[in-house]
């Protein structure tokens, strides 16, 4: 087998930018000796040929070679895009030129030359435009999965006193380029379109194809943002509002700054390194038919910790099983029915929420979404009524509530020993999520817990 060949853009465009130079130095040879004898279409047609070939060269080699220099200040001095109103231009100039050469007539020589200089002022003037600015990425510290959050951008201009002007900020990666030429393998086939069974020549082979580079997953920011006027040791911001649709890390890894001034020619583009990165905590909007978990969960807990401690929980009719020590008199004389104190816990209602993430394959995609949607909806709500603790597999029992939404965040299914065989018993109600039978759970949690199984044949 042969060894997987890799062969750099550059290289191809180096070797490319090489065969249309030679071609139109040729063709501007041939224009020469047609000119000489007299035959007017074949100079005017070569000669045209000549021209095309060099602008063609110099628009889409020269730039992309530029931009491959070591030093970081060069490369983003030339790294810009040739807009289509500037292609058309370049053809008028083109157009001119010829007339120009075939006649002789030394205004169009000058008209030519002013019409090339607007070039290079529009490059030099849309490179001084995007020099020294500072972008500044701000973003919330806490977002969930469908609920809108605000961001912003903040361009700042430190120069003294020369303004800019039509300036966007987009993620680089929308602007730059992510493909490139490489070697893949294939195989040679004959007769060559007929079907596979039908092919009596089989060799292997190699194909040259444009192949994507890897994207950033999961990117933050999508489309441009425009800023008019930038002035001189000014700032200017802008918000943006954002919804994430899924949890998630999602990161952008750097922004550009690009600006069409003045003349739209050129696209000039600045690259500004500065990664940012979102941790996006499930939904904590409980479903229809998870509200009703709700009102359960919380009569359980209550129920675990009436009558445990000595501060007075509430006064309710006596029963027969209670002791008359704890009969509230007062209350009994006022109402004319025998009422009891009942107490609360000492320990203020501490719970635990255990989390035990399923080996692959034991769920859905969906339904594994869905446990993870409601531990983290269960986590937000109790943790503002009671003292929650957390447990998982990636990090130890705590109190965090935004570690355990992080740990929530990025979770998937992995292959591992069961949470639940670690547990220690304390005197915690536990909350546990669990795609483990019934008959697999420590007895220490049965009495104590309340349970959500997440098996094929059982819904949240």
């Amino acid at each position: 087998m042969l060894p997987s060949i890799a062969l750099s853009e550059a290289w191809i465009r180096f070797f490319l930018a090489i065969a249309g130079l030679v071609l139109a130095f040729a063709a501007a040879l041939f224009s020469s000796v047609a000119r000489e004898s007299g035959n007017l279409w074949s100079t005017l047609i070569l000669a045209s040929v000549a021209l095309l070939l060099a602008v063609f060269v110099g628009v889409t080699t020269v730039p992309y070679l530029a931009k491959r220099v070591a030093g970081a200040r060069i490369r983003d001095a030339v790294d810009y895009k040739v807009t289509k109103f500037g292609l058309l231009y370049v053809s008028v100039v083109l157009l001119i030129g010829v007339a120009a050469l075939n006649t002789g007539n030394n205004l169009l020589y000058i008209i030519v030359a002013a019409m090339l200089a607007a070039i290079a002022v529009s490059g030099v003037a849309s490179a001084v435009v995007l020099r020294d600015l500072e972008l500044d990425v701000r973003l919330p510290e806490h977002v969930f999965a469908g609920e809108p959050v605000r961001g912003r951008l903040a361009l700042r201009n430190p120069r003294k006193w020369m303004p800019s002007l039509s300036v966007n900020v987009a993620p680089f990666g929308k602007q730059a380029k992510t493909k490139q030429w490489q070697w893949k393998p294939a195989t040679f086939a004959f007769p060559p379109r007929r079907p596979p069974h039908e092919q009596w020549l089989k060799l292997p082979d190699r194909r040259l194809q444009r192949v994507a580079r890897g994207a950033v997953a999961n990117p933050i920011f999508s489309g441009t943002t425009y800023f008019p006027y930038i002035p001189a040791r000014g700032e200017l911001k802008a918000d943006l509002d954002f919804r994430f649709e899924r949890r998630g890390c999602y990161r952008e890894e750097s922004f550009g700054l690009s600006t069409r001034f003045p003349f739209a020619f050129l696209t000039k583009i600045r690259r500004v390194v500065d990664m940012r990165e979102i941790i996006v905590y499930p939904s904590v909007l409980f479903a229809r038919d998870q509200i009703e978990l709700i009102p359960r969960i919380a009569g359980e807990i209550e129920t675990f910790f009436r009558g445990r401690g000595n501060d007075l929980y509430r006064l309710r009719e006596y029963m027969p099983d209670d002791s008359a020590r704890h009969v509230d008199w007062k209350a009994t004389a006022k109402t004319g029915s025998l009422k009891v104190r009942e107490f609360s816990s000492e320990d203020n209602r501490k719970l635990r929420i255990v989390f035990d993430n399923p080996s692959p394959g034991i769920l859905s995609a969906e339904k594994y979404e869905e446990a993870v949607a409601t531990a983290a909806s269960l986590a937000w709500h109790f943790a503002k009524e009671s003292e929650v603790s957390f447990a998982n597999h990636d990090s130890a029992e705590g109190a965090d509530l935004h570690r355990f939404l992080r740990f929530l965040a990025t979770v998937g299914p992995k292959r591992s020993s069961s949470l639940l065989e670690n547990l220690k018993s304390s005197d915690e109600y536990n909350i546990i999520i669990t795609a483990r039978n019934r008959d697999d759970i420590p007895t220490f949690l049965l009495n104590c817990s309340f349970l959500m199984l997440l098996g094929p044949s059982e819904r949240l």
